[in-house]
C-alpha cells in the first residue's frame, strides 16, 4: 500500500453511481462490499473501490484521518 494510493482515496470522488461526488474514502462500506460481490469496475477506479474494501473491511479507516488534515492544508 503506497501512500500516494491513500492519498487518492481522499481526494478522489466517485465518477459515477449512487454515491456520485463522494470521496472514494467516504462510501459505505455495504456499497464497497456489493462491488466485491458484483466486481470492481475495470482500471485504476476499480483497484482503488478494491483498496478502500479491504481498508474499511479490516476496520483501517482511521488510517486515512492524518491524511485528510494533510491534503486540506494549503500549501505555499
Amino acid at each position: 500500500m503506497k501512500k500516494e494510493d491513500l492519498i487518492q482515496l481522499v481526494t478522489l470522488k466517485m465518477p459515477y453511481g449512487k454515491y456520485q461526488g463522494r470521496l472514494i474514502a467516504d462510501l459505505p462500506g455495504n456499497y464497497l462490499h456489493w462491488f466485491a460481490r458484483e466486481g470492481f469496475p475495470p482500471g485504476e477506479l476499480g483497484r482503488l473501490l478494491h483498496l478502500m474494501r479491504e481498508i474499511d473491511h479490516n476496520g483501517l479507516s482511521s488510517l486515512l484521518t492524518p491524511l485528510r488534515a494533510e491534503v486540506a492544508k494549503p500549501h505555499d
